[in-house]
């Protein structure tokens, strides 16, 4: 590992994104794991520096994939981080009960770095969202419970939190007065969430690491907490990456959703994405058989698109 202590956040290499400002509102977002596979080779090390390759390229796919939902409403900030690898991430799960605690030090100090840099010279007293995917989720309820608890006059800002791709769980809400869930999709000051699963996860109560016990998830169809069934045909489109090109479409995965409360997640009988072969067997032990954990954004992009809009506009409307 390097031996940076703390980022220097002015410095433009350490931003995947850093926008030109042409939206009333930002978008703060804190990239998944995508130090995987490479995390599990001999030797390796249990969080990856700023010039792992698995990491770096991982992240354009994932900012094309997930961020981009908030690319068109709002000023989209990427920073980068040192984030723990896959397999740290497991090993710590499986002593602790959950992945917190591999989140918490170096990755942790990172984004609280950026985001120091961010709003003290980059933000401009604008509204924002934060937002993420998986670990970037679980450092935004982090953040959530820690930073912007320290910072009451930030929060005030804040249009949404999306923490999509981990577990909010009810205890989290109690420790945490200053949060509430969203209840539809234009409330505000909210923090939006879910997890994605098929319906053999259901049926064998699958173990899924980012699916914790008394998780609340949202309907990324009806924006509903309840388990009225959203059918296709609330679905306005999934991203769709080709596997051989890389291109990317909008089209029909067959992506309804409903909320199984029991479990706290959001069903699905969307198309399955298979992994390469390389990363099935390890994909299957962390999210379960049919864990759809990697298309939390994309069976519902432009659903998310939208409602990423409604939020904004009901914010600057004082709504």
């Amino acid at each position: 590992m390097s031996n940076i202590t703390k980022p220097d956040y002015s410095n433009k290499k350490y931003w995947y994104k850093l926008p030109e400002i042409t939206k009333e509102v930002d978008t703060f977002y804190v990239y998944a794991t995508e130090y995987i596979l490479s995390s599990f080779d001999e030797g390796s090390d249990d969080y990856a520096d700023f010039d792992n390759e698995e990491m770096l390229q991982g992240v354009v796919i994932e900012c094309e994939d997930h961020a981009t939902t908030f690319q068109d409403s709002t000023n989209l900030f990427v920073p980068y981080y040192r984030q723990a690898g896959l397999r740290y991430a497991g090993e710590i799960r499986e002593k602790t009960g959950n992945a917190d605690a591999a989140f918490l030090g170096m990755p942790y100090d990172d984004i609280t770095a950026a985001l120091d840099y961010y709003f003290e010279n980059c933000n401009g007293g604008r509204p924002f969202i934060i937002s993420g995917h998986s670990q970037g989720s679980s450092m935004v309820l982090l953040l959530l419970s820690k930073y912007f608890k320290e910072h009451p006059d930030y929060l005030k800002r804040m249009v949404a939190a999306y923490a999509i791709g981990y577990s909010v769980t009810k205890e989290y809400l109690a420790a945490n007065p200053h949060l509430k869930f969203a209840t539809g999709e234009t409330d505000t000051g909210v923090i939006v969430a879910w997890n994605t699963e098929g319906p053999k996860n259901i049926a064998e109560n699958a173990n899924n690491i980012v699916v914790l016990p008394n998780t609340m998830s949202i309907n990324p169809l009806n924006w509903k907490l309840d388990e009225t069934y959203a059918p296709v045909s609330e679905n306005k489109g999934s991203l769709i990456r080709n596997a051989e090109t890389g291109e990317v479409k909008i089209g029909d995965m067959g992506a309804d959703a409903q909320i199984n409360l029991a479990r706290g997640v959001v069903v699905t009988n969307a198309k399955v994405v298979p992994f390469p072969e390389e990363a099935a067997e390890i994909a299957a032990s962390f999210f379960g058989p049919d864990g759809r954990h990697d298309n939390d954004y994309t069976y519902f992009y432009n659903n998310i698109k939208e409602n990423v809009a409604k939020r904004v506009a009901a914010f600057l409307s004082g709504k």
